[in-house]
């Protein structure tokens, strides 16, 4: 898909008006009355050593968190983020969808596929009233409300289709209209001041309204039916007439899909280009292949900062708020022609601190490991102002085979003439490798993405830790290495035998793995240790995992336990009557004249 320009793509952005606080509250109280009711008698709760981090679908962690979002999923409350949520990439994951209105708050890109017709779809914040007013800088324009806004704002500007969602069954509201109003109006500023950019004066914006939960075909049989009038009524916006659609249960999006192909052929038609796009199909080699590059860490640790600090402008909501960051926000970049996918991730709680009623959060900490298995180079966000590192995030991404380095933020609040960024990021270094001794000489880079400090220094950190992480040692140098280590401490005895290890060769890499034939299943787990720290300190491969595998190897052809079941080797007469005698011992009956011959024709 890097073969092909971007400019082929057609950008389509979903927008959705918020219902009003009364409106929310009552699909809200329907929601409650459909759940299942609960036992008067709750199950006592059991008490499991469970690692914090580990997905629901790890053996032993509590399965009721699981059945709860599965039910959420289930609800038949939720619109927003279905028209991107609707079967959804097994690798990528959906959007987060719940009944609390206000869920989505980042602009969140992806590139779908009908048929022949690619395109990258955008889903957006919910728009309102008092959002649109804080966004013309009427009230709270710093809020998180307002950057809510901005996000919209800056995804309808650079999108050529804009999709306007609005829920049918409740009619026209005021947020519908003042949505309607505020299209309109950036329509015209933008065609009165000839596009604004070069970029944005080469589109040929188009609205399309669509009327969202309109499941089946009864609505538009019924007598005195305010779902007509309410079509009737957003058909006089100008935008056509709306197009009706289940997100719930894809009904309409047929229609959709036929939207989104007319206006693609349209603009590879007006660029020159064919209708069908083959560069789209073409692999990506490791030269071209993107960084993905994830940033992980506590809540209210600078990574939005960190992640707006690197792309040099306001892509991801940032503030001081905790939790501010929902869905993990995918956003691609060039770094020096070098491209990056940068992953914007939630901040990730034990399980212990979240709220139990708060589900948004349980969902946010699951997209945030999904991104972390995506991921090349996990880099972990501290905060100078903790008191000791929490390392239950680098164990996680360690486990899971990833290449971590540790961004130490918030410097600025700590460094002074006395004490040295250096100074800073060896003291968080060797408070890493007394309590996590894997991962010692892990590359630690002190910053401040607040003020700028030190962010572009994390790059060049990340693009040597993929290249550690994807290296492939020659098998003759694994070797030659294993046995200056023998020579070094040799295993040590097991089950009454010595061990030997024979020989060594890599399987893959990312992460590297190895396997170790020797002539026992396996060896102690302080040896094990012991080759690990010393491969490290050899071929350099820091803050990543190295699996070493214990592999029995295959036993001595001409040892005496093998050749006792060959045969003794008398020819002639004598040794065919004595194969003879063995067939009949073992068959019970005696071989046919011609039956040996026949075998071996077969």
């Amino acid at each position: 898909m890097s073969g092909a320009p971007l400019s082929c793509y057609r950008s389509v952005v979903v927008l959705h008006p918020f219902p009003s606080p009364l409106e929310h509250q009552a699909q809200y109280d329907q929601h409650e009355r459909r759940r299942r009711p609960r036992s008067i008698h709750p199950r006592p709760a059991q008490r499991r050593e469970v690692h914090p981090l580990q997905p629901p679908n790890v053996q032993g962690i509590q399965p009721r968190v699981q059945a709860r979002a599965e039910k959420k999923r289930g609800s038949k409350q939720r619109s927003r983020g279905r028209i991107g949520y609707r079967a959804p990439s097994r690798r990528a994951g959906g959007a987060i969808v719940t009944p609390v209105a206000g869920t989505t708050r980042d602009r969140r890109e992806c590139v779908g596929r009908i048929g022949g017709t690619y395109f990258r779809l955008i889903d957006t914040a919910g728009v309102d009233g008092e959002r649109i007013d804080a966004a013309f800088g009427k009230r709270n324009r710093m809020g998180m409300e307002a950057a809510m806004i901005r996000q919209t704002m800056e995804a309808a500007r650079e999108s050529d289709l804009v999709l306007l969602m609005f829920d049918a069954r409740l009619g026209v509201t005021s947020d519908l209209s003042e949505t309607i109003r505020w299209l309109r109006k950036i329509s015209h500023v933008e065609k009165d001041n000839g596009g604004g950019d070069s970029s944005s004066s080469d589109r040929n914006r188009e609205i399309v309204i669509l009327a969202n939960k309109l499941e089946g075909d009864r609505w538009a049989s019924m007598d005195d039916n305010h779902v007509l009038d309410t079509l009737s009524e957003v058909s006089r916006a100008g935008f056509g007439d709306p197009v009706p659609i289940s997100a719930e249960h894809g009904e309409g999006l047929v229609d959709v899909a036929a939207v989104i192909d007319r206006f693609t052929r349209e603009k590879r038609a007006r660029l020159g280009l064919p209708e069908i796009d083959d560069t789209v199909d073409r692999k990506e080699g490791e030269a071209t292949k993107p960084l993905q590059l994830a940033i992980l860490g506590r809540q209210n640790v600078g990574k939005s900062t960190l992640v707006n600090a690197l792309l040099r402008t306001e892509r991801v909501i940032a503030g001081e708020t905790p939790g501010l960051t929902r869905d993990s926000i995918s956003v691609p970049w060039l770094y020096k022609d070098r491209p990056v996918r940068i992953v914007d991730t939630a901040g990730i709680r034990r399980g212990a601190k979240r709220e139990r009623s708060n589900e948004i959060e349980d969902l946010a900490v699951l997209d945030a490991m999904r991104a972390m298995k995506l991921a090349d180079v996990a880099v972990l966000v501290l905060d100078a102002q903790a008191r000791y590192v929490q390392l239950a995030i680098a164990d996680a991404v360690v486990r899971e085979g990833r290449s971590l380095i540790i961004a130490a933020n918030k410097m600025d609040l700590i460094v002074d003439a006395e004490y040295t960024p250096h100074d800073f990021a060896t003291a968080v270094q060797e408070q890493i490798e007394s309590r996590f001794p894997m991962l010692r000489r892990t590359p630690v880079v002190a910053m401040s993405s607040l003020h700028g400090d030190n962010v572009f220094k994390l790059m060049p950190v990340a693009f040597r830790a993929r290249e550690r992480w994807a290296r492939v040692v020659p098998t003759g140098m694994l070797n030659r290495w294993l046995e200056e280590v023998l020579d070094e401490h040799s295993p040590p005895m097991q089950g009454g035998r010595p061990a030997k290890i024979k020989y060594i060769l890599q399987t893959k890499g990312r992460p590297p793995t190895f396997l170790l034939f020797c002539n026992v299943t396996e060896l102690p787990i302080n040896y094990l240790r012991y080759l690990t720290r010393s491969f490290q300190d050899s071929f350099d491969m820091f803050g990543m995992e190295v699996r070493l595998i214990v592999k029995k190897s295959a036993e001595n052809p001409y040892s005496e336990k093998s050749n006792s079941k060959k045969t003794t080797g008398i020819g002639g007469w004598q040794g065919r009557q004595k194969r003879l005698v063995a067939g009949l011992k073992k068959s019970g009956k005696p071989y046919q004249k011609g039956q040996r011959a026949r075998h071996r024709r077969h």
